[in-house]
């Protein structure tokens, strides 16, 4: 099944949420974003990080995404706002000049790309010396931990295990991003582990109802109407009453340019 980007129904997919103050702090301590003039947002969806970005002081930003719809939901959004830029474009091709920016961020992307290489290469040519990558991916090792009331995606797995091949061939193990940075000249290379906020329900009824709405999870898309049912009784059971603060396991990789 999956998610059509393209598609105007999914245009708020990805805008109904906020970057978490621990993805906050993360990009702080690794990138000091108020030091940076411009940064490329690519891939940004409904935008919820190329504004965040500015928030965290970066002067200015610009998203690239390759779907239409998915700028038309982060235009109604993020609204008027002069830091920010948002334009079409691919991940291997953004259509911005050389050496323009001192920042890329590649979030929830490289997961949807078999070939790391066009994408990183891309990253390269945007940024100028002294750049940052800032590459943020779920590798398997991630998905497969176990489901809990806080790592709500490890249900997935052990309830329909036809997604776990799946989600092996699509997400890139850590040591092959490693080395496709490398291989496209960056230097520096570091990896992280991050566990980022995603969102606070203040019920199992309202974690119910983002999770019907297929909000921002790619991968909820595989599942049929029937499936999506199992899964929430299963969580009805699973999880308890009160307020529910579900958070995904990240990986972040961070690699400079230097000539």
């Amino acid at each position: 099944m999956g998610i059509n980007f393209h598609d105007r129904r999914n245009k708020d997919s990805y805008t109904t949420r906020k970057a978490d103050q621990t993805w906050k702090e993360t990009m702080e301590r690794l990138v000091r974003p108020a030091t940076r003039k411009h940064a490329v947002d690519i891939g940004c969806g409904g935008g919820i990080y190329t504004k965040a970005l500015a928030d965290l002081g970066v002067s200015s930003v610009t998203g690239v995404d390759f779907s239409e719809a998915m700028l038309t939901g982060a235009r109604e959004k993020i609204g008027a706002d002069r830091r920010l830029t948002l334009q079409k474009g691919s991940a291997q091709d953004t259509g911005l000049e050389d050496g323009c920016s001192d920042m890329v961020l590649q979030r929830a992307l490289i997961h949807h790309m078999k070939d790391l290489h066009p994408c990183f290469l891309e990253a390269r040519r945007l940024l100028r010396e002294g750049g940052v990558v800032i590459v943020q991916d779920r590798t398997p090792e991630d998905c497969f931990l176990p489901g809990s009331e806080e790592h709500i995606r490890g249900y997935l797995f052990s309830l329909f295990p036809r997604l776990v091949d799946q989600e092996v061939n699509r997400r890139h193990r850590s040591e092959r991003v490693v080395h496709e940075l490398e291989a496209t000249g960056f230097q520096q290379v570091s990896v992280h582990r991050l566990w980022e906020t995603r969102h606070r329900y203040p019920s199992k009824e309202r974690l119910f109802e983002d999770l019907r709405a297929r909000n921002g999870r790619s991968i909820l898309h595989e599942l049929s109407n029937d499936e999506m049912e199992e899964l929430i009784r299963h969580l009805e059971m699973e999880l308890p009453e009160g307020e529910i603060v579900e958070k995904d396991r990240w990986t972040i990789w961070q690699a400079v340019v230097r000539e």
